[in-house]
């Protein structure tokens, strides 16, 4: 009969967790009472990673270990976190650890080696492999991770035995073909590469890779009639498989290849000369190759109904700005926003052209519509408090940047912009010098934000402290004016003429518009008659 009420009471008391608060909770109570079970220790940290608790499930691990330091399910996790935290080394002793225990955990044999090779230790890579096939002969993982290796290393013809066995275990798999292609288009044997496309596509005639870079082989070896073929048929084929599209932005436009990406895109368009997404690739690879006459061309054939119109769109408006013809950037804003109405990115690049007009009233209204579509956007506050700042509406500024950092604690660029707000206005020092130190954590090399915390200190009066971080700031950014004016101003209040005047001149020589305070100031510190 007493029971009821501690049941109730647990009950109200867990009412309000989640799912894994509770079975925290309840393992916690578990260990209390069973402070030696692995198992329980090793559920309690898997709970903590769920619940995206890393450093708890560090500590419970920890723990764990230093009492069973040879138990293997925890070394695995706790190598797996130190993996996903980039803590490499930790990360290669621990597996180390666990195959000196265990040489049969396969999985971790392809996790080392895996580690081996980020590092660029071959040597040791190929060590691991070696082992791993010592224990599983028959492991496909093993022989074709050990052709990668002496490939790197240009032992082609061991990297090529691999890859063949690799094969025979799994006749199926294009990925040691593939390396082989690569082999022997190398090592120029032409009819072996175009064989092994062939292979992959006999075994799998959808495979897009293989038919794109068939094509474009076929291109390269000036075999135009081939090449034609298959990329109309990839073409003909973008129309309804959205992969083709990916594999194009994967293997030519991600990697910068842009000049073989327009071979492969302006055969597929022969296929598709309608294809919006086909046309949305030609205008960012003509954009990247400064052929902004021809990206243009492309992004106006990106319609609505393409997953890329946006970003097509506003493509064509930052071409215009680059040609001087903000106007036309602003025409084509507002056409694509009356197709789109409800597109909060269209009113937010809307007005930053505006912005860039300096017709501010505009700017703010555009980019409040976006607000309102999206209200807690940090990005929209934080142009819409530049904006206000630029118009000389220092308070909505300063109350538009507080919004910013209330979304996003982390927003450095607003803690740097408040933080150097205040400074410039000599207002909440102490408040400005704690907001841009907090921006540093995020960003600490960043050069503007050096340069805000070093005019912190010279509105505090501290010349020696400003002049170190401004000077630091300069040496990051060193053709920013506003740099070169602070360090102007601070050398002047260190009674240092010289070095005031030299930088002053500098940020002169910079300086594109507002030059009247730095030429007074200039004017002031030369001597009479010069």
């Amino acid at each position: 009969m007493k029971v009821q009420p501690v049941i109730c009471q647990d009950y109200l008391a867990y009412e309000n967790l989640s799912f894994n608060a509770i079975r925290i909770v309840l393992l916690q109570k578990a260990i209390e009472l069973n402070e030696d079970s692995p198992y329980l220790q090793r559920e309690l940290a898997t709970v903590y990673l769920q619940n995206r608790e890393n450093e708890k499930a560090i500590e419970v691990l920890e723990g764990m270990l230093q009492k069973n330091p040879n138990d293997l399910k925890s070394l695995i996790i706790y190598g797996g976190i130190k993996q996903v935290r980039k803590e490499t080394n930790d990360a290669i002793t621990i597996y180390e650890k666990i195959l000196a225990i265990d040489p049969k955990q396969q999985r971790i044999y392809s996790l080392l080696g895996g580690l081996y090779m980020e590092t660029g230790d071959l040597e040791r890579a190929g060590e691991v492999f070696n082992r791993e096939l010592d224990n599983f002969p028959g492991s496909y993982t093993g022989h074709f991770y050990l052709g990668r290796i002496y490939a790197k290393q240009g032992k082609v013809k061991k990297a090529e035995k691999e890859f063949r066995k690799a094969l025979e275990l799994k006749p199926d798999r294009p990925e040691p073909r593939f390396e082989l292609i690569d082999i022997y288009k190398t090592r120029r044997k032409t009819k072996k590469a175009i064989e092994l496309y062939k292979e992959i596509l006999r075994s799998n005639p959808g495979n897009v890779r293989a038919a794109m870079e068939l094509g474009y082989y076929f291109h390269q070896q000036g075999m135009k009639k081939e090449a034609e073929k298959h990329l109309i048929k990839l073409g003909l084929r973008s129309q309804n498989e959205f992969e083709v599209i990916i594999n194009v932005i994967q293997l030519y436009i991600d990697s910068k290849k842009f000049d073989e990406a327009l071979v492969v895109i302006n055969g597929m368009l022969k296929g598709a000369p309608d294809n919006p997404d086909i046309h949305h690739l030609a205008g960012i690879s003509h954009y990247e190759t400064k052929n902004n006459d021809l990206a243009l061309f492309h992004f106006k054939k990106v319609t609505q109904e393409s997953r890329f119109f946006q970003d097509a769109v506003v493509h064509v408006a930052f071409i215009y700005q680059d040609q001087n013809k903000n106007d036309k950037a602003i025409k084509f804003l507002g056409s694509a926003m009356a197709k789109d109405p409800d597109n909060p990115d269209f009113k937010y690049y809307l007005g930053t052209f505006h912005e860039e007009a300096e017709d501010y009233e505009k700017a703010v209204e555009h980019i409040k519509q976006a607000i309102e579509i999206e209200p807690d956007n940090p990005r929209y506050y934080f142009r819409l408090g530049v904006v206000y700042d630029k118009w000389n509406k220092k308070d909505a500024s300063i109350e538009t940047m507080q919004k910013v950092i209330a979304l996003d604690p982390k927003h450095a660029n607003a803690l740097n912009y408040l933080g150097y707000t205040y400074a410039d206005l000599g207002r909440n020092l102490d408040e400005a010098e704690r907001l841009i130190k907090k921006a540093l954590k995020y960003k600490p090399n960043d050069g503007y934000i050096t340069d805000s915390l070093g005019w912190v200190y010279y509105k505090k009066g501290q010349f020696d402290k400003a002049l170190k971080y401004i000077k630091k700031a300069v040496d990051l950014v060193p053709d920013d004016p506003i740099m070169l004016e602070h360090m102007g101003d601070v050398y002047q209040k260190l009674n240092d003429k010289p070095n005031a005047l030299k930088f002053y001149q500098k940020s002169l020589n910079i300086k594109k518009k507002d030059k009247d305070t730095l030429e007074e100031k200039i004017r002031q510190l030369k001597p009479t008659g010069s």
